[in-house]
């Protein structure tokens, strides 16, 4: 089981490290793998003046000084294959695995890119992307390390993400890695526990979500985010329902 945890922009070294230590000794705890995830730049922010994060630079550097603390892998998002370029000659031994965004998961510069590295690359299924047209977005990763799915709801419904279980039990039988992203399947954290429990009876082994330490003053999707303290009773819920377990 791989557990993708951590805020959804990197605000500070101090936050990250308190996300990433916590996450890290509970994940121990249930004998899941632990990534922290954070955002260099959350580059789709619907107004022009909403933070979107310290920077590709000082972002990565602290990747550095986090992995050399905490035992884990780490994600960001890239966003263009330029990113992609800066990350692999500047700062190759601090980011484990490349995230496509889901409205870029089409972009075949950016994916064939991405999976021209030595990163594991995980690739968020666009809401606006079929359960079976995931084939034609693996066809544009050939030579890669190793390739994710990530479901993270499949359309715009009434003001919500609507989750397609039997899209994501079809996800399940024909594709490899697949994730479930429990945070932005919902703009309601106090739906993730629940998600994730069908999640888990449905057969998922892994599960992205955000985490904060005070998410109601985070400076982007601070709703769907889940409270820190309430991140091991969310684990204790994956493998407790656990179908594969």
């Amino acid at each position: 089981m791989k557990i993708i945890a951590g805020p959804c922009q990197h605000e500070s070294l101090e936050q990250s490290l308190e996300i990433a230590k916590h996450c890290a000794d509970v994940c121990g705890k249930y004998g899941a793998e632990y990534i922290f995830k954070a955002s260099y730049d959350k580059a789709n922010r619907t107004k022009v003046d909403s933070k979107r994060g310290t920077g590709l630079a000082n972002t990565l550097n602290d990747f550095r000084k986090l992995k050399s603390t905490v035992k884990c892998l780490t994600l960001t998002d890239v966003h263009d294959y330029v990113q992609v370029a800066r990350i692999v000659r500047e700062f190759n031994d601090a980011v484990d695995v490349l995230q496509i965004p889901a409205f870029l998961c089409r972009q075949t510069d950016l994916i064939k890119a991405a999976c021209a590295t030595d990163k594991i690359v995980n690739i968020k299924k666009g809401q606006f992307l079929s359960p079976q047209d995931i084939v034609h977005v693996l066809d544009k990763t050939e030579g890669a390390n190793e390739v994710w799915i990530t479901e993270r709801g499949t359309q715009f419904g009434y003001n919500n993400i609507v989750v397609d279980f039997v899209g994501l039990e079809y996800m399940i039988e024909w594709y490899d890695n697949v994730v479930f992203d429990l945070t932005h399947a919902c703009n309601d954290r106090k739906y993730v526990p629940g998600l994730a429990r069908a999640g888990a009876a449905l057969g998922i082994d892994n599960f992205f979500l955000e985490v904060h330490a005070d998410p109601d003053n985070a400076p982007s999707d601070g709703h769907a985010m889940i409270n820190l303290d309430e991140f091991e009773r969310i684990v204790d819920d994956i493998y407790c329902y656990s179908y594969t377990r």
